[in-house]
């Protein structure tokens, strides 16, 4: 069992756009053992390869967009041992629709 995993959170903000986040969760202790992570958006983002470092905010990556698609991350560990993960953004509407694009 994997001790990590992508978690999400998204804002509606209005004409089929949302902001929305990602993040690595895990014990404290397992955060403490990262380095950084590499997350990989869709080819249509600019610099869709993104790493991140800050491990206070448990690696957040904060972005935008209309549209649902599959996030690939990459842990790198401190002890140089590399550790990949996949999570599929979801978006919903106020109404509790989900974006199905």
């Amino acid at each position: 069992m994997n001790k990590y995993k992508i978690s999400q959170n998204f804002q509606f903000v209005g004409d089929d756009w949302w902001k929305w986040s990602l993040w690595i969760e895990g014990k404290d202790m397992d955060l403490d053992e990262i380095d950084s992570v590499v997350y990989t958006l869709h080819p249509t983002f600019p610099n869709p390869v993104r790493r991140i470092t800050n491990r206070d905010s448990k690696f957040k990556l904060e972005s935008e967009g209309w549209g649902i698609f599959k996030i690939f991350a990459k842990i790198f560990l401190k002890d140089k041992k590399e550790i990949s993960l996949e999570h599929t953004l979801f978006l919903k509407y106020p109404d509790g629709k989900m974006n199905m694009e």
